[in-house]
């Protein structure tokens, strides 16, 4: 059988027409099944004259009907990511479908700042903005500093507040709870909708299907005075779970072991949409979720993103009937936003992924096959089952049950459970932590709070021994009462365990569920509950990539095996295509060529510069001492440009040179110093393997341009080193005073060639980058090899920030336009 079929218009057939096809499409025979694909626009025909169907085909009526069905407009399939995003987009054409790589402008739907908020301020002002664009959108919390109680803090805690009441915009002060909590039980972060925060746990969101990404300080500015930010769609990750998560085993288990044992940087500034069974799924609670997407963040993810499913709606409305009828609330924001209403017009329009949806990746974890497990020391990368720890009695000196990870009711609830189940065998009486330990609790808000003093959870821990602090980020960021001491063993069920997050950077910090840190105060070591039982035949934990399922018991629809059909052939049909007209697509053939606005270069070219390493973080470019210094001049700023890195950079590297480095190519904190200073050297754009997320955003919002093209990373290697490093993200301390984020990822340490080769080096090769033809051509040497590698398009709103001089200038722009 022949059909001339498009993957789209698969999904637009009616049931009927499916099932006249189902006896041709029988998955067990798909292997044999041949289609013969006519290509139609972008992948338009290079045979103008060839016969467009076969008679017989137009007289088969379900043949006839997939034909028909190509006359209407073409619809791609989408993630559950690029919907949403495709939601919160701002002037994009009407028939676009946005897609992983594409550069959009966004206005999300809400946007939080938290003890942040008086430096965004300072830069909102400083840009000529006076009043906040939509009110609606902003929301300010007070949460990470709470303990502080000096004049100076207390001074800027007022300066946020009043600013927050002049704007008219929502504000909690400091001791309602933990901003990433309070946009989830006020419901700022609303399914299927886009909200970030300056903070890089604003990936939480995605636990209530709302997809949260974190942004600077600058971002935050421009959302203020014109409601958007522009946002680059990260490539998507789809981790499938199998099995059920068994008694004993959480959601902080699960991304604790999701961290350890994919610990290559798979997900490294990915988006990730976690997906399985109804079983499956059901296994995971809300709040195991929530864990699970905050930590997203500790794995290298920009966005952990959950389904909008039955476990979900559950959760929602319940949340609306305790709203309904809870005194407590009746002032509250969460009245207006949790209504059986709304929620009943958001799951009849609820948004899932297309079917067809392309990834970047596929990972699959089975959770039947998990067991508690432990993070650390000092990293997150090393993950432990709990079994293993506790047979070497680790001993504990501080335990915390705090921050937006795991301090919610429930949590509490199965911490102080611990105790409740040790007072049986202590005669009724809740038993003690033991000596020389000190447990610190702090609920996730004062809700959560509350709600665990209602069920008397908070008053056992209490009684067991327990230290209340007020609900805040407190210890989980290195402030205020009960840090870690040098020699200490800290085991908290916070998010991040980098050496000196919790204080001394001579203490060793572990990760584990709440019930474990409870375990472990109790009895003075690291230990669990008992509630875990290994499963007979138990052989480890299933994991790795694809989606998990076994091919003999695949249970495959008639679509599946169309779409697997169709996917075989768009990779045959982009073979031939490659065979016919080289491996580089024409812009004619790959569609209109980029628009290049007036003013803005259609090419860029120089001498590549090479510096050979990997995890170049932002302290080797710009070094920190200089960071907070507000008179540093721009000849200084080019001298000690790439120092730290590599001192002689300054002599070596000319004006005009196209700066080339590994890969992760400005990981670390969030300064925007590292990418103003190579502006300062007069080098007009970067080129890596690949970018680390914050600078790739500060890089734009200051007018730096970067592509990134692998492949002339590895060419360079091969020509000037003979070998390629090996990147390593592990055992790395905190990056201290940074004052963009409180709680930025730490850099990893630079990773250079293991020949000693040169740090900065002039090639002598050239490299043109044609922004038109979203191409770079690479002559190798006056006599070398020349070739030439599509790369990302730089589209028009981006060319505008850089062509304003970066984001504050754009805004600046805005601003005049609405006046």
């Amino acid at each position: 059988m022949v059909l001339w079929i498009a993957r789209s218009r698969w999904q637009a057939l009616s049931s009927w027409s499916k099932e006249r096809l189902t006896y041709r499409l029988d998955p067990q025979h798909c292997q044999t099944l041949t289609l013969s694909l006519r290509l139609h626009g972008t992948f338009a025909s290079t045979h103008p004259g060839s016969q467009d169907v076969f008679h017989a085909q137009l007289e088969d009526h379900a043949t006839s009907t997939v034909l028909s069905s190509l006359r209407a407009p073409l619809s791609i399939p989408q993630t559950l990511t690029e919907k949403i995003v495709q939601r919160h987009s701002v002037g994009i054409p009407k028939d676009k479908f946005v897609k992983s790589g594409d550069y959009v402008t966004l206005s999300p739907y809400r946007c939080m700042t938290h003890d942040n908020s008086w430096p965004v301020a300072t830069k909102f002002l400083s840009i000529g903005a006076s009043d906040i664009n939509d009110k609606e959108q902003i929301v300010m919390t007070l949460d990470h500093d709470v303990q502080n109680k000096s004049e100076t803090n207390l001074k800027k805690y007022r300066q946020i507040e009043e600013f927050a009441k002049r704007q008219g915009v929502v504000f909690y002060p400091a001791g309602r709870g933990i901003g990433h909590q309070i946009m989830v039980e006020e419901g700022y972060a609303w399914p299927g909708t886009l909200a970030v925060a300056s903070d890089s746990h604003s990936n939480m969101y995605g636990g209530v299907g709302c997809l949260g990404t974190p942004v600077v300080r600058t971002d935050a500015a421009s959302i203020w005075a014109t409601s958007k930010t522009w946002w680059q769609i990260p490539p998507i990750c789809k981790v499938t779970f199998t099995g059920s998560l068994p008694a004993g085993v959480t959601g902080k288990d699960v991304i604790v072991a999701l961290c350890g044992l994919f610990s290559n940087d798979e997900v490294l500034n990915h988006a990730i949409e976690f997906a399985g069974s109804e079983e499956s799924m059901r296994s995971l609670k809300v709040d195991d979720r929530l864990a699970i997407a905050n930590m997203t963040t500790e794995w290298g993810a920009l966005t952990g993103l959950f389904p909008m499913d039955e476990t979900l709606q559950r959760w929602l409305k319940y949340k609306a009937t305790e709203t309904a009828f809870n005194v407590a609330v009746a002032d509250s924001e969460t009245r207006a936003q949790f209504t059986h209403q709304r929620l009943d017009d958001l799951f009849a329009n609820q948004l899932s992924a297309d079917r067809g949806a392309k990834y970047a990746k596929y990972l699959h974890l089975n959770l039947s096959t998990l067991s508690p497990y432990i993070s650390g020391p000092n990293s997150v990368k090393v993950a432990t089952p709990l079994h293993d720890l506790a047979a070497q009695n680790l001993k504990v000196d501080k335990a915390y049950l705090v921050s937006c990870t795991n301090s919610r009711a429930s949590d509490l609830a199965a911490a102080a459970k611990v105790f409740k189940d040790a007072a049986g065998g202590n005669g009724g009486k809740i038993p003690s932590i033991a000596d020389g330990v000190n447990f610190y609790i702090a609920a996730a808000s004062a809700l959560e709070q509350a709600a665990a003093e209602a069920s008397g959870d908070w008053q056992a821990m209490l009684e067991a021994g327990a230290k209340p602090l007020p609900a805040g980020c407190g210890p989980c960021i290195g402030l205020g009462t009960g840090l870690l001491e040098p020699g200490e063993v800290g085991i908290s069920a916070s998010n991040r365990n980098f050496k000196g997050r919790m204080g001394s950077i001579d203490a060793k910090a572990y990760l584990a569920s709440p019930e474990v840190v409870a375990a472990s105060a109790l009895h003075g070591k690291i230990a669990g509950p008992g509630w875990y039982n290994q499963p007979s035949g138990w052989s480890g934990v299933v994991r790795g990539e694809g989606d998990g399922i076994k091919e003999e018991d695949r249970m495959i629809t008639t679509d599946e095996a169309l779409e697997k059909v169709i996917g075989q052939l768009d990779s045959l049909v982009e073979d031939g295509q490659n065979q016919i007209h080289g491996s580089e697509s024409s812009p004619q053939r790959d569609g209109q060529l980029t628009e290049v606005l007036p003013g803005f270069p259609e090419r860029v070219e120089g001498e590549i510069i090479f510096c050979d390493a990997d995890n170049i973080n932002t302290d080797g470019i710009y070094p920190g001492k200089y960071t907070y210094q507000d008179d540093v001049s721009t000849e200084k700023m080019a001298e000690v440009c790439m120092m730290n890195y590599d001192s002689a950079f300054a002599s070596i590297a000319r004006e005009g040179d196209i700066l080339v480095a590994g890969f992760n190519f400005g990981c670390g904190s969030s300064r925007e110093q590292a990418a103003t200073a190579i502006l300062a050297k007069k080098i007009p754009l970067v080129v890596a393997g690949s970018f680390g997320n914050i600078f790739s955003r500060n890089s734009i919002n200051n007018a730096l341009m970067g592509v990134e093209v692998p492949r002339l990373v590895q060419r360079l290697r091969q020509t000037f080193s003979g070998t390629v490093p090996n990147a390593s993200q592990q055992k790395v301390a905190e990056p201290s005073q940074n004052q963009e984020s409180l709680d930025s990822p730490p850099p990893a340490p630079p990773t250079v060639p293991q020949q000693g080769k040169l740090l900065t080096r002039r090639t002598g090769w050239k490299l043109v980058w044609d922004v038109r033809r979203s191409k770079v051509d690479i002559q190798e040497g006056e006599n070398g090899l020349r070739w030439s590698q599509k790369v990302g398009e730089l589209p028009p709103n981006v060319q505008e920030i850089i062509a304003a001089g970066g984001l504050e200038k754009w805004v600046k722009k805005q601003i005049e336009g609405l006046r």
